[in-house]
Protein backbone atom coordinates (compact mmCIF):
# COMPACT_ATOMS: atom_id res chain seq x y z
CA UNK A 1 0.00 0.00 0.00
CA UNK A 2 0.97 3.23 -0.91
CA UNK A 3 3.03 5.27 1.73
CA UNK A 4 1.37 3.82 4.97
CA UNK A 5 2.37 0.31 5.78
CA UNK A 6 5.39 -0.55 6.77
CA UNK A 7 7.88 1.61 9.08
CA UNK A 8 11.21 1.49 9.92
CA UNK A 9 11.16 3.01 13.42
CA UNK A 10 12.73 0.46 15.15
CA UNK A 11 14.80 2.59 17.07
CA UNK A 12 11.83 4.15 18.37
CA UNK A 13 10.42 1.01 20.00
CA UNK A 14 14.09 0.38 21.33
CA UNK A 15 14.79 3.21 23.01
CA UNK A 16 13.53 4.25 26.61
CA UNK A 17 10.08 4.90 27.14
CA UNK A 18 9.21 8.38 28.77
CA UNK A 19 7.41 7.96 31.73
CA UNK A 20 6.97 11.42 32.53
CA UNK A 21 3.14 12.37 31.93
CA UNK A 22 1.66 15.54 30.67
CA UNK A 23 -0.03 17.75 33.40
CA UNK A 24 -2.28 20.63 33.54
CA UNK A 25 -4.43 19.90 30.47
CA UNK A 26 -6.91 22.37 29.55
CA UNK A 27 -9.95 21.36 28.17
CA UNK A 28 -11.23 24.17 26.80
CA UNK A 29 -12.38 25.05 23.49
CA UNK A 30 -9.71 26.92 21.37
CA UNK A 31 -8.56 30.19 22.44
CA UNK A 32 -8.06 32.93 19.94
CA UNK A 33 -5.66 35.14 20.92
CA UNK A 34 -3.56 33.60 23.70
CA UNK A 35 -5.35 33.22 26.77
CA UNK A 36 -3.36 31.65 29.44
CA UNK A 37 -0.01 32.09 28.11
CA UNK A 38 2.46 34.27 30.27
CA UNK A 39 1.60 37.87 29.62
CA UNK A 40 4.38 39.38 27.21
CA UNK A 41 6.12 35.30 26.60
CA UNK A 42 5.17 33.42 23.51
CA UNK A 43 4.32 30.02 23.39
CA UNK A 44 7.23 28.20 21.33
CA UNK A 45 5.47 25.43 19.00
CA UNK A 46 7.39 23.06 16.51
CA UNK A 47 5.81 21.54 13.98
CA UNK A 48 6.90 18.69 11.13
CA UNK A 49 5.20 17.47 8.24
CA UNK A 50 5.81 16.11 4.55
CA UNK A 51 3.70 18.84 2.91
CA UNK A 52 6.84 19.99 1.04
CA UNK A 53 5.74 19.95 -2.59
CA UNK A 54 4.19 21.83 -5.43
CA UNK A 55 0.60 20.41 -5.62
CA UNK A 56 -2.47 21.38 -4.52
CA UNK A 57 -2.92 19.40 -1.67
CA UNK A 58 0.66 20.39 -0.28
CA UNK A 59 0.02 23.73 -0.94
CA UNK A 60 -3.56 24.20 0.83
CA UNK A 61 -2.16 22.62 3.80
CA UNK A 62 1.03 25.15 4.21
CA UNK A 63 -1.29 27.68 3.39
CA UNK A 64 -4.00 26.84 6.71
CA UNK A 65 -0.83 26.47 8.46
CA UNK A 66 0.21 30.01 7.71
CA UNK A 67 -3.30 31.30 8.40
CA UNK A 68 -2.94 29.37 11.78
CA UNK A 69 0.57 31.56 12.31
CA UNK A 70 -1.27 34.80 11.36
CA UNK A 71 -4.04 34.06 13.75
CA UNK A 72 -2.10 33.52 16.99
CA UNK A 73 0.61 35.93 17.71
CA UNK A 74 0.94 34.69 21.29
CA UNK A 75 2.62 31.62 19.73
CA UNK A 76 6.06 31.56 17.74
CA UNK A 77 5.15 28.97 15.24
CA UNK A 78 8.48 26.49 13.68
CA UNK A 79 6.57 24.61 11.40
CA UNK A 80 9.29 22.77 8.99
CA UNK A 81 8.07 21.30 5.72
CA UNK A 82 10.31 18.31 4.74
CA UNK A 83 10.24 16.55 1.62
CA UNK A 84 8.53 13.01 1.82
CA UNK A 85 11.21 10.94 1.08
CA UNK A 86 13.43 11.35 4.09
CA UNK A 87 10.55 12.34 6.44
CA UNK A 88 9.95 9.42 8.09
CA UNK A 89 13.89 8.83 8.86
CA UNK A 90 13.84 12.17 10.46
CA UNK A 91 11.39 11.12 12.27
CA UNK A 92 12.66 8.20 13.82
CA UNK A 93 16.12 9.86 14.25
CA UNK A 94 14.57 12.74 16.73
CA UNK A 95 12.40 9.74 18.41
CA UNK A 96 15.46 7.66 19.21
CA UNK A 97 17.32 11.02 20.81
CA UNK A 98 13.50 12.31 22.51
CA UNK A 99 13.66 15.59 20.52
CA UNK A 100 10.35 14.94 19.30
CA UNK A 101 8.51 18.08 17.60
CA UNK A 102 5.49 19.09 19.23
CA UNK A 103 2.99 18.25 16.64
CA UNK A 104 3.93 16.14 13.96
CA UNK A 105 2.42 14.50 10.58
CA UNK A 106 2.09 10.93 11.35
CA UNK A 107 0.45 8.07 9.87
CA UNK A 108 -2.52 5.59 11.05
CA UNK A 109 -1.81 2.02 11.50
CA UNK A 110 2.19 1.14 12.49
CA UNK A 111 3.32 3.93 12.01
CA UNK A 112 1.21 6.15 14.66
CA UNK A 113 1.68 3.09 17.16
CA UNK A 114 4.86 2.53 16.84
CA UNK A 115 4.94 6.64 18.80
CA UNK A 116 2.68 5.12 20.86
CA UNK A 117 4.10 2.43 22.61
CA UNK A 118 7.00 4.34 22.65
CA UNK A 119 5.55 6.42 24.84
CA UNK A 120 6.07 9.40 22.40
CA UNK A 121 2.58 10.94 22.00
CA UNK A 122 -0.32 11.55 23.44
CA UNK A 123 -4.17 11.42 22.52
CA UNK A 124 -6.70 14.02 21.06
CA UNK A 125 -9.67 12.96 22.84
CA UNK A 126 -10.20 15.95 24.52
CA UNK A 127 -10.22 17.75 21.18
CA UNK A 128 -12.14 15.36 19.64
CA UNK A 129 -14.66 15.54 22.18
CA UNK A 130 -14.86 19.20 22.46
CA UNK A 131 -15.81 19.61 18.72
CA UNK A 132 -18.48 17.17 18.37
CA UNK A 133 -19.83 18.00 14.90
CA UNK A 134 -16.60 17.95 13.74
CA UNK A 135 -15.97 14.43 15.24
CA UNK A 136 -19.31 12.87 14.26
CA UNK A 137 -18.34 13.94 10.68
CA UNK A 138 -15.22 11.70 10.09
CA UNK A 139 -16.63 8.68 7.86
CA UNK A 140 -16.66 5.41 9.51
CA UNK A 141 -13.67 3.67 10.21
CA UNK A 142 -11.39 7.05 10.14
CA UNK A 143 -10.45 6.49 13.27
CA UNK A 144 -9.52 2.89 13.19
CA UNK A 145 -5.63 2.90 12.56
CA UNK A 146 -5.16 5.51 15.07
CA UNK A 147 -6.98 4.19 18.09
CA UNK A 148 -5.31 2.11 20.93
CA UNK A 149 -6.63 0.78 23.80
CA UNK A 150 -9.69 3.70 23.34
CA UNK A 151 -7.95 6.43 23.02
CA UNK A 152 -7.11 8.02 19.65
CA UNK A 153 -3.96 9.71 18.33
CA UNK A 154 -4.87 10.90 15.19
CA UNK A 155 -7.41 13.24 13.02
CA UNK A 156 -7.05 11.56 9.46
CA UNK A 157 -6.55 14.47 6.82
CA UNK A 158 -6.29 11.83 3.88
CA UNK A 159 -7.91 8.76 2.92
CA UNK A 160 -6.05 6.07 1.30
CA UNK A 161 -8.53 4.45 -1.52
CA UNK A 162 -6.35 1.99 -3.48
CA UNK A 163 -9.23 -0.05 -5.54
CA UNK A 164 -11.40 2.20 -7.64
CA UNK A 165 -12.27 0.47 -10.92
CA UNK A 166 -11.79 3.00 -13.88
CA UNK A 167 -13.54 2.38 -16.91
CA UNK A 168 -13.48 4.50 -20.06
CA UNK A 169 -17.20 4.97 -21.12
CA UNK A 170 -16.45 5.76 -24.53
CA UNK A 171 -14.76 2.18 -25.41
CA UNK A 172 -17.18 0.27 -23.31
CA UNK A 173 -20.46 1.77 -25.48
CA UNK A 174 -17.94 2.05 -29.08
CA UNK A 175 -17.76 -1.78 -28.11
CA UNK A 176 -21.20 -2.45 -26.50
CA UNK A 177 -20.17 -3.45 -23.70
CA UNK A 178 -21.86 -3.29 -19.91
CA UNK A 179 -20.10 -1.96 -17.15
CA UNK A 180 -19.85 -5.17 -14.97
CA UNK A 181 -20.76 -5.55 -11.72
CA UNK A 182 -21.02 -9.78 -11.47
CA UNK A 183 -17.96 -11.57 -12.21
CA UNK A 184 -19.08 -13.22 -15.00
CA UNK A 185 -19.62 -9.40 -16.54
CA UNK A 186 -16.27 -8.65 -15.70
CA UNK A 187 -14.62 -11.70 -17.45
CA UNK A 188 -17.22 -11.23 -20.46
CA UNK A 189 -15.94 -7.79 -20.68
CA UNK A 190 -12.57 -8.91 -20.60
CA UNK A 191 -13.22 -11.28 -23.54
CA UNK A 192 -14.89 -8.63 -25.58
CA UNK A 193 -12.22 -6.03 -25.09
CA UNK A 194 -9.25 -8.82 -25.95
CA UNK A 195 -11.37 -9.84 -29.44
CA UNK A 196 -11.60 -5.94 -30.08
CA UNK A 197 -7.90 -5.61 -29.62
CA UNK A 198 -7.42 -3.42 -26.49
CA UNK A 199 -6.20 -4.40 -23.40
CA UNK A 200 -8.92 -4.99 -20.79
CA UNK A 201 -7.20 -4.08 -17.80
CA UNK A 202 -4.19 -1.65 -17.60
CA UNK A 203 -1.89 -2.72 -15.05
CA UNK A 204 1.84 -1.73 -14.14
CA UNK A 205 2.85 -4.01 -11.50
CA UNK A 206 6.69 -3.20 -12.10
CA UNK A 207 6.86 -2.23 -8.51
CA UNK A 208 5.02 -4.99 -7.17
CA UNK A 209 2.92 -4.05 -4.19
CA UNK A 210 0.50 -2.99 -6.97
CA UNK A 211 -1.57 -5.94 -7.91
CA UNK A 212 -1.83 -6.73 -4.47
CA UNK A 213 -2.85 -2.73 -3.19
CA UNK A 214 -5.09 -2.43 -5.98
CA UNK A 215 -6.44 -5.92 -6.78
CA UNK A 216 -6.23 -8.75 -4.87
CA UNK A 217 -7.07 -6.88 -1.33
CA UNK A 218 -10.75 -5.97 -2.73
CA UNK A 219 -11.01 -9.66 -4.42
CA UNK A 220 -9.78 -11.63 -1.78
CA UNK A 221 -12.29 -9.44 0.59
CA UNK A 222 -15.30 -10.41 -1.18
CA UNK A 223 -14.52 -14.08 -1.54
CA UNK A 224 -13.47 -13.93 2.45
CA UNK A 225 -14.91 -11.51 3.92
CA UNK A 226 -12.96 -9.18 6.00
CA UNK A 227 -13.31 -11.00 9.65
CA UNK A 228 -11.81 -13.95 8.16
CA UNK A 229 -8.44 -11.74 6.98
CA UNK A 230 -7.96 -10.31 10.58
CA UNK A 231 -8.39 -13.83 12.01
CA UNK A 232 -5.58 -14.99 8.92
CA UNK A 233 -3.12 -12.22 9.87
CA UNK A 234 -3.65 -12.79 13.40
CA UNK A 235 -2.76 -16.69 12.67
CA UNK A 236 -6.27 -17.15 14.82
CA UNK A 237 -8.30 -19.53 13.69
CA UNK A 238 -7.47 -18.50 10.05
CA UNK A 239 -4.95 -19.42 7.52
CA UNK A 240 -3.99 -18.17 4.62
CA UNK A 241 -3.54 -21.57 3.31
CA UNK A 242 -6.98 -21.95 3.86
CA UNK A 243 -9.52 -22.66 1.08
CA UNK A 244 -11.17 -19.58 0.37
CA UNK A 245 -7.99 -17.48 0.10
CA UNK A 246 -6.38 -20.00 -2.67
CA UNK A 247 -10.13 -19.45 -4.19
CA UNK A 248 -9.33 -15.99 -3.89
CA UNK A 249 -6.21 -16.29 -5.73
CA UNK A 250 -7.45 -18.53 -8.28
CA UNK A 251 -9.60 -14.90 -9.26
CA UNK A 252 -7.03 -13.18 -10.04
CA UNK A 253 -5.30 -16.09 -11.90
CA UNK A 254 -8.32 -16.45 -13.99
CA UNK A 255 -7.90 -12.93 -15.27
CA UNK A 256 -4.28 -13.42 -16.31
CA UNK A 257 -5.34 -16.94 -17.82
CA UNK A 258 -7.84 -14.72 -19.84
CA UNK A 259 -5.42 -12.12 -20.70
CA UNK A 260 -7.09 -9.45 -18.88
CA UNK A 261 -3.67 -7.24 -18.58
CA UNK A 262 -0.84 -6.67 -21.29
CA UNK A 263 1.90 -9.00 -21.55
CA UNK A 264 4.38 -6.29 -20.24
CA UNK A 265 2.30 -5.35 -17.28
CA UNK A 266 5.30 -7.19 -14.68
CA UNK A 267 7.79 -5.08 -16.36
CA UNK A 268 6.03 -1.51 -16.97
CA UNK A 269 4.90 0.90 -13.68
CA UNK A 270 1.91 2.41 -12.69
CA UNK A 271 2.36 5.67 -14.48
CA UNK A 272 2.86 3.81 -17.46
CA UNK A 273 0.05 1.85 -17.19
CA UNK A 274 -2.06 5.16 -16.45
CA UNK A 275 -0.89 6.81 -19.73
CA UNK A 276 -1.92 3.30 -21.50
CA UNK A 277 -5.62 4.08 -20.02
CA UNK A 278 -5.73 7.65 -20.72
CA UNK A 279 -4.72 7.33 -24.23
CA UNK A 280 -7.73 4.76 -24.42
CA UNK A 281 -5.56 1.66 -25.17
CA UNK A 282 -7.03 -0.35 -22.14
CA UNK A 283 -10.61 -0.35 -20.96
CA UNK A 284 -10.59 -0.39 -17.00
CA UNK A 285 -7.77 0.35 -14.54
CA UNK A 286 -8.41 -1.10 -11.11
CA UNK A 287 -6.35 1.80 -9.05
CA UNK A 288 -5.99 4.44 -5.97
CA UNK A 289 -6.85 7.79 -4.93
CA UNK A 290 -3.52 8.89 -6.20
CA UNK A 291 -4.68 8.15 -9.96
CA UNK A 292 -7.63 11.04 -9.80
CA UNK A 293 -4.07 13.32 -8.35
CA UNK A 294 -2.15 11.83 -11.22
CA UNK A 295 -5.16 12.49 -14.14
CA UNK A 296 -5.60 16.00 -12.30
CA UNK A 297 -3.71 17.92 -15.41
CA UNK A 298 -5.91 15.59 -17.81
CA UNK A 299 -8.25 17.99 -20.22
CA UNK A 300 -11.61 17.80 -18.61
CA UNK A 301 -12.51 16.62 -22.47
CA UNK A 302 -10.74 13.21 -21.75
CA UNK A 303 -11.77 12.84 -17.95
CA UNK A 304 -15.54 13.04 -18.90
CA UNK A 305 -14.91 9.57 -20.85
CA UNK A 306 -13.92 7.92 -17.81
CA UNK A 307 -16.21 6.96 -14.90
CA UNK A 308 -15.77 5.27 -11.33
CA UNK A 309 -17.20 2.38 -10.09
CA UNK A 310 -15.80 -0.60 -7.60
CA UNK A 311 -14.72 -3.98 -8.43
CA UNK A 312 -17.40 -6.70 -9.14
CA UNK A 313 -18.83 -8.85 -7.08
CA UNK A 314 -18.33 -12.49 -6.22
CA UNK A 315 -20.22 -15.83 -6.77
CA UNK A 316 -21.37 -17.01 -2.87
CA UNK A 317 -18.04 -14.33 -1.51
CA UNK A 318 -18.61 -14.01 2.10
CA UNK A 319 -17.35 -10.50 1.68
CA UNK A 320 -19.71 -6.80 1.14
CA UNK A 321 -19.61 -6.12 -2.35
CA UNK A 322 -19.80 -2.27 -2.48
CA UNK A 323 -16.62 -1.91 -1.11
CA UNK A 324 -13.31 -0.44 -2.10
CA UNK A 325 -9.86 -1.03 0.09
CA UNK A 326 -8.51 1.89 1.38
CA UNK A 327 -7.99 4.02 5.38
CA UNK A 328 -7.25 6.87 6.90
CA UNK A 329 -4.25 8.57 5.75
CA UNK A 330 -2.44 10.43 7.36
CA UNK A 331 -2.74 12.92 10.59
CA UNK A 332 -1.57 15.31 13.27
CA UNK A 333 0.29 13.88 16.22
CA UNK A 334 0.49 15.34 19.80
CA UNK A 335 4.04 15.04 21.46
CA UNK A 336 3.80 13.54 25.02
CA UNK A 337 6.25 16.23 25.87
CA UNK A 338 3.22 18.81 25.20
CA UNK A 339 1.81 20.21 28.33
CA UNK A 340 0.03 23.47 29.64
CA UNK A 341 -0.33 26.82 27.50
CA UNK A 342 1.74 24.66 24.84
CA UNK A 343 -0.82 21.63 24.48
CA UNK A 344 -4.19 24.15 23.95
CA UNK A 345 -1.70 25.62 21.53
CA UNK A 346 -0.75 22.42 19.50
CA UNK A 347 -4.45 21.01 20.09
CA UNK A 348 -5.44 24.71 18.66
CA UNK A 349 -2.62 24.05 15.47
CA UNK A 350 -4.34 20.53 15.16
CA UNK A 351 -7.94 21.80 15.16
CA UNK A 352 -7.21 24.29 12.53
CA UNK A 353 -5.07 22.27 10.07
CA UNK A 354 -7.51 19.15 10.46
CA UNK A 355 -10.79 21.38 11.37
CA UNK A 356 -13.83 21.52 8.82
CA UNK A 357 -12.67 24.31 6.98
CA UNK A 358 -9.24 22.59 5.92
CA UNK A 359 -10.78 19.41 5.14
CA UNK A 360 -13.34 21.08 2.91
CA UNK A 361 -10.04 22.87 1.21
CA UNK A 362 -8.01 19.69 0.87
CA UNK A 363 -10.80 17.89 -0.45
CA UNK A 364 -11.29 20.48 -3.11
CA UNK A 365 -7.37 20.39 -3.88
CA UNK A 366 -8.35 16.85 -5.48
CA UNK A 367 -7.45 14.99 -2.82
CA UNK A 368 -9.43 12.22 -0.94
CA UNK A 369 -10.56 12.16 2.66
CA UNK A 370 -12.15 10.55 5.60
CA UNK A 371 -14.50 13.30 6.15
CA UNK A 372 -18.26 13.98 5.23
CA UNK A 373 -18.09 17.95 3.36
CA UNK A 374 -19.57 19.33 0.46
CA UNK A 375 -17.36 19.93 -2.37
CA UNK A 376 -17.47 22.80 -4.85
CA UNK A 377 -17.80 20.93 -7.86
CA UNK A 378 -16.39 24.37 -10.09
CA UNK A 379 -13.00 23.93 -8.18
CA UNK A 380 -12.17 20.11 -8.54
CA UNK A 381 -12.00 17.35 -11.87
CA UNK A 382 -15.68 15.96 -12.79
CA UNK A 383 -13.90 12.47 -12.24
CA UNK A 384 -12.73 13.40 -8.49
CA UNK A 385 -15.88 14.72 -7.75
CA UNK A 386 -17.91 11.27 -9.16
CA UNK A 387 -14.94 9.59 -6.81
CA UNK A 388 -15.86 11.63 -4.01
CA UNK A 389 -19.50 11.29 -4.37
CA UNK A 390 -18.78 7.55 -4.63
CA UNK A 391 -17.24 7.01 -1.61
CA UNK A 392 -20.21 8.10 0.26
CA UNK A 393 -21.79 5.49 -0.59
CA UNK A 394 -19.52 2.50 0.27
CA UNK A 395 -17.92 0.60 2.46
CA UNK A 396 -14.60 0.24 3.24
CA UNK A 397 -11.86 -2.85 3.84
CA UNK A 398 -8.72 -3.48 4.78
CA UNK A 399 -5.31 -2.93 2.45
CA UNK A 400 -3.59 -6.60 2.62
CA UNK A 401 0.07 -5.21 3.23
CA UNK A 402 -1.33 -2.36 5.92
CA UNK A 403 -2.23 -5.35 8.06
CA UNK A 404 0.61 -7.98 6.88
CA UNK A 405 4.42 -8.36 8.16
CA UNK A 406 6.86 -7.01 6.01
CA UNK A 407 7.68 -10.40 5.02
CA UNK A 408 4.19 -11.26 4.41
CA UNK A 409 3.05 -8.75 2.65
CA UNK A 410 6.81 -9.02 0.39
CA UNK A 411 6.00 -12.71 0.30
CA UNK A 412 2.24 -11.62 -1.61
CA UNK A 413 3.46 -8.98 -3.74
CA UNK A 414 5.92 -11.30 -5.27
CA UNK A 415 3.11 -14.08 -5.08
CA UNK A 416 1.27 -12.14 -7.26
CA UNK A 417 4.02 -11.27 -9.68
CA UNK A 418 4.46 -15.48 -9.89
CA UNK A 419 0.75 -16.21 -10.52
CA UNK A 420 1.17 -13.74 -13.47
CA UNK A 421 4.40 -15.72 -14.91
CA UNK A 422 2.45 -19.63 -14.50
CA UNK A 423 2.45 -19.68 -10.23
CA UNK A 424 -0.22 -21.89 -9.04
CA UNK A 425 -2.47 -19.83 -6.28
CA UNK A 426 -1.95 -22.80 -3.91
CA UNK A 427 1.89 -21.97 -3.89
CA UNK A 428 1.69 -18.76 -3.05
CA UNK A 429 -1.13 -19.14 -0.67
CA UNK A 430 1.04 -21.54 1.27
CA UNK A 431 4.25 -19.00 1.21
CA UNK A 432 2.10 -16.11 2.29
CA UNK A 433 0.97 -18.74 5.42
CA UNK A 434 4.56 -19.19 6.42
CA UNK A 435 6.26 -15.82 6.21
CA UNK A 436 3.16 -14.69 8.26
CA UNK A 437 3.15 -17.30 10.79
CA UNK A 438 6.55 -16.64 10.93
CA UNK A 439 6.65 -12.82 11.74
CA UNK A 440 4.24 -13.60 14.46
CA UNK A 441 6.10 -16.78 16.17
CA UNK A 442 10.18 -15.93 15.07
Amino acid sequence: MRNISKLGIAAVTAMTLLTACSGGTNNEASSKSGEGADAGKKIKLTVWHNFAGDDARAKTVRAKIEEFAASRPDVELDAQAIPPDGYRQRLSTVAAADEMPDVFLSYSGSHIKGFQESGLVQPINELLDSKQEWKDNFLPGAFDGSTIDGKTYLAPLAMSATSFLYYRTDLFEQNNVAVPKTWDELMAAVAAFNKAGITPIALGNKAPWVAQSTLLGSLADRVTGTDWFKKAVAQDGASFADPQFVEALGYFKQLVDADAFAKDANTIDNTQAEQYFVQGKAAMMVSGAWTLTNLAATSEEELKKIDITVLPSVPDGKGEANTITGGAGAGFALSKKAEGDKKQAALDFIYAVSGPETQKAIAESNSMIMYKTDVDQTKVTSLYYKAFELVKTIGITPVYDAYLSAEAAEAINNGLQELMMGGKPETVAQNLQDAQARSLNP
